[in-house]
C-alpha cells in the first residue's frame, strides 16, 4: 500500500514549529478509527525514521491501548519500536502512545494527535500533525486548534489525504 502526502521532519533548531492538518475526506480510508490509526502508523514511522521522537495523543486509555495493539498488526519486517507512557525502556522507544491524562516521559519533537477534543500543543513541540474529521463537531474543534497554532507563531500547513492512502 503506498502512502503519500508525509512531509519531512525539520530541525527545530534551524526553523520555526510547524502544525500540519491532514483532512480527512467522508469517504476515505481513513475515516474509520481502523484506516486513521493504519495512517497514524504510518506517519510515525515515517518521522521516526528521519530521527524524530514522536509522541502520539488519543483520546483516551482505552484508545492508546488500542493504537498500541494495531503497531502489532503491520508486517514484522515493517515493525515500528514503540511503547505506552510509562511502559518500556527507561527512556522508551522513538514512538510513545499516551492520552489526555499522561504526559510524554521524555524528549518528544513531534506529537501526532489522534484527540477530537480541544487538546492543542502550542509551544509544547517543536512539530505538531493533527486532523480535520468527517464529524461537524469534531472538525470545528480542530478548527478551534488551528487558530490557537497560528496564534502560537506556529507555520501552518492543510493536507488532504489521498482517497487511496
Amino acid at each position: 500500500m503506498t502512502k503519500r502526502a508525509a512531509r519531512p521532519f525539520f530541525n527545530s533548531v534551524t526553523m520555526m514549529p510547524n502544525a500540519t492538518f491532514y483532512i480527512i475526506k467522508p469517504n476515505s480510508l481513513q475515516a474509520g478509527q481502523a484506516g486513521l490509526f493504519d495512517y497514524a502508523v504510518f506517519l510515525a514511522g515515517h518521522f521516526s525514521r528521519q530521527g524524530a521522537k514522536v509522541y502520539l495523543n488519543c483520546e483516551n486509555k482505552d484508545e492508546a491501548e488500542q493504537l498500541a495493539e494495531h503497531f502489532w498488526q503491520v508486517d514484522p519486517k515493517q515493525f515500528l519500536a514503540h511503547n505506552l507512557v510509562g511502559e518500556g525502556p527507561k527512556h522508551g522507544t522513538p514512538i510513545e502512545i499516551g492520552h489526555q491524562e499522561v504526559t510524554p516521559s521524555w524528549n518528544r519533537q513531534l506529537v501526532i494527535n489522534l484527540a477530537k477534543n480541544k487538546t492543542t500543543f502550542a509551544n509544547k513541540f517543536a512539530e505538531v500533525v493533527d486532523f480535520v474529521p468527517c464529524e461537524e463537531k469534531a472538525k470545528q474543534l480542530a478548527r478551534e486548534r488551528y487558530k490557537i497554532y497560528r496564534q502560537a507563531g506556529y507555520q501552518l500547513q492543510t493536507i488532504e489525504i489521498d482517497q487511496n492512502s
